[in-house]
């Protein structure tokens, strides 16, 4: 991910209204996405957060994937979505 890309991503992911999938996959063809519940990531710590999400990067340049700290090394991101109240 290069800082252009990750600016434009950033705006999408700060909407009030979760983004979909097939929207992210659509304006970013080289990302993978994924998405899973938040609890399912309880005790990482988030790339970022937005107001429905916590945002982790994810590097699948080897063996399995991992989650990576560094936009550079990102291949895509796994949305961790919130309960909304």
């Amino acid at each position: 991910m290069n800082e252009s890309d990750w600016d434009r991503l950033q705006a999408i992911l700060d909407t009030k209204a979760p983004p979909s999938l097939v929207t992210l996959r659509r304006a970013f063809p080289g990302l993978a996405f994924v998405r899973c519940d938040a609890s399912d990531m309880a005790g990482h710590r988030p790339f970022c957060v937005t107001p429905t999400a916590d945002v982790f990067l994810i590097d699948g340049h080897g063996h399995c994937i991992s989650l990576t700290p560094d936009p550079a090394a990102a291949s895509g991101l796994l949305i961790a979505m919130r309960e909304s109240s």
